[in-house]
């Protein structure tokens, strides 16, 4: 469509009058919110030239750092991912009893200050705790470790799965998969070609959102992490230490990293999620 033949259906009325009025508000809050603080790093971090930004981000500390971050975000949300679905489908499919209070649990991430629930799961994964002591009794130290910070992350993360399967479940339409089952079809290959392909959109958002989320997340990984360099420090906390050392630039690339990154992966996933939209939309 040519701009020429695409300017008069703007002026068209609207359901909704006030079309550029909502979307100056829009355009102008993004970028108060969004660009601008997002530009203003990037502007920060490049100041020290492309020599000093490769030598900031090639340290030894730094690629540790990143490597971990995501890294554990990544196994954190693939098990949310696995969990997650099997949770929704409990949630959705069944009634039983403690299922509400098990339902308003699955939020308890959501409202739990992160610095709580770091503390929780430290308490209780110390080798001193509940289930850290069992474990270090048989020779496995679960606090302090890089497995502790990938436990701690899918704590934050599983409800972002859990709600973005939950809706499409609940909306399935069941008399698909009854006749399935009247033709033959045993369970797993009904889960696996017909309530999946359903659900696949909604698993991958909800994956993306718990990798986003436990990327970035601080609060409840110091305290569970140990935060030994180049064993178990996260990114996030090597910004707060070169904010507190005032090396804002130091800061700033590691940001700039991480922001990078992310960006990268989600441009993907969003690729990755409209193809199979699309893919699903003509089957």
């Amino acid at each position: 469509m040519s701009l020429a033949q695409f300017l008069p259906r703007l002026k068209q009325p609207s359901v909704i009058p006030g079309f550029g009025l909502t979307l100056g508000f829009t355009l102008l809050a993004l970028g108060l919110i969004v660009i601008f603080p997002l530009i203003a790093l990037v502007l920060k971090a490049s100041s020290v030239g492309a020599a000093g930004f490769l030598q900031a981000a090639t340290n030894p500390r730094v690629l540790g750092a990143l490597r971990l971050s995501f890294g554990a975000a990544a196994i954190a949300a693939l098990v949310d991912a696995v969990f997650g679905v099997l949770i929704a489908w409990v949630l959705v499919r069944y009634n039983f009893p403690g299922r509400k209070l098990i339902d308003a649990a699955i939020d308890l991430p959501f409202a739990l200050p992160t610095a709580v629930a770091g503390i929780a799961l430290a308490t209780l994964y110390a080798p001193n705790g509940w289930i850290g002591a069992l474990a270090a009794k048989a020779g496995f130290k679960i606090a302090f470790t890089p497995f502790g910070i990938v436990l701690a992350l899918i704590f934050i993360g599983l409800p972002f799965v859990v709600r973005s399967v939950e809706p499409v479940l609940a909306e399935a339409q069941r008399d698909v998969e009854e006749a399935a089952a009247l033709l033959g079809a045993n369970r797993w290959r009904t889960v696996r070609q017909i309530v999946l392909p359903a659900i696949y959109p909604a698993l991958l958002t909800g994956t993306a959102l718990a990798f986003a989320r436990a990327v970035g997340e601080y609060g409840s990984v110091i305290f569970i992490a140990g935060n030994i360099p180049l064993v178990s420090e996260i990114a996030p906390l090597l910004i707060v230490i070169k904010l507190e050392e005032f090396d804002y630039v130091g800061a700033t690339v590691i940001a700039t990293l991480m922001l990078t990154i992310s960006l990268l992966i989600l441009l993907g996933v969003n690729k990755l999620q409209s193809r199979l939209e699309m893919r699903y939309a003509k089957d």
